[in-house]
């Protein structure tokens, strides 16, 4: 329970194959080279909906957005390293690396592309990076409250950015700590507390930087939503920050010439399950739309 804990701390400061036939719905452990990912597979159809998760957030979180999408088309959600049933990877953990491992679990199940890829908060910055590297991969993209590469360069609100890596350090700590239990339990969740340590402190480096790098999408299908409830964490600076983030993601929906955006006002972060209708046929839209496409 303490690292469930530990976990929402940081997210409140704070997916082509060569295949030709769609796998079986079902739970999987991929091999993408130097460590094994657990992905879920549910429903049947193309093009593929991938799920990628904000910070901590494994498979099991997205749960009922991956049945609601699988009844039309099929649906990847994966943990990544180290979370849930993957085994931890090599570091640091950032979206390149992340966005390579994607693409390695995706030809290890079998699943065909383009796909539509869903990022939330931290995945929204993994697959805005596969989405760059291999834009032929992609029939489309979702960004759930992506963080704001302008406060992660460190433009604005520096306070809540040194909030951010102070929770890294902690978590750092907890890795450290229990390294060398004697409890397998123990050494798992440091293992675990590691990987998340590594992608938040990349956060700010090197996953805004290949982000940023991004000059545009091209004419991917792109829906970029944004929350619309402040978060109290962040104290006076809550409503302030919250406008900026909005206006980050607006912006962001011009990066592709088939971008839009659209505000969840009466959502938190958690938009998958507090804005879920809008979510579901936001990508569900961009599913139907790759389909008439020629």
């Amino acid at each position: 329970m303490w690292v469930r804990r530990v976990i929402l701390v940081g997210v409140v400061l704070l997916l082509g194959s060569c295949s030709t036939e769609e796998p079986e719905p079902g739970e999987r452990m991929v091999d993408v080279g130097t460590h094994r990912l657990r992905a879920v597979v549910a429903g049947r159809g193309t093009p593929a909906v991938v799920i990628d998760g904000g910070i901590g957030a494994g498979a099991e979180e997205y749960r009922d957005l991956q049945s609601r999408l699988a009844a039309e088309t099929t649906v990847v959600a994966y943990d990544r390293a180290g979370y849930g049933d993957s085994e931890p990877g090599p570091l640091p953990r950032d979206s390149g690396t992340e966005a390579q491992e994607l693409r390695a679990l995706l030809r290890g199940l079998g699943v065909p592309g383009p796909y539509v890829l869903v990022g939330h908060s931290l995945g929204g910055l993994n697959v805005q990076v596969y989405a760059g590297r291999y834009p032929d991969d992609v029939a489309g993209l979702v960004l759930l409250d992506p963080p704001p590469l302008g406060w992660l360069h460190g433009e604005q609100y520096a306070d809540l950015l040194t909030m951010a890596q102070q929770v890294t350090e902690r978590w750092q700590q907890a890795a450290d700590r229990g390294r060398d239990a004697a409890d397998p339990q123990a050494r798992r969740e440091a293992q675990f507390m590691r990987m998340l340590a590594s992608e938040h402190s990349e956060m700010p480096g090197t996953s805004a930087r290949l982000a940023e790098e991004i000059e545009t999408f091209r004419d991917i299908p792109l829906q970029v939503i944004a929350s619309g409830v402040a978060n109290p964490a962040f104290g006076a600076d809550a409503a302030g920050y919250q406008g900026y983030w909005i206006e980050q993601s607006r912006a962001l929906a011009s990066k592709s010439s088939r971008g839009t955006f659209a505000l969840a006002g009466d959502s938190t972060h958690r938009l998958h399950t507090e804005a879920a209708d809008l979510v579901a046929e936001s990508i569900l839209s961009i599913v139907r739309g790759a389909r008439a496409t020629p």
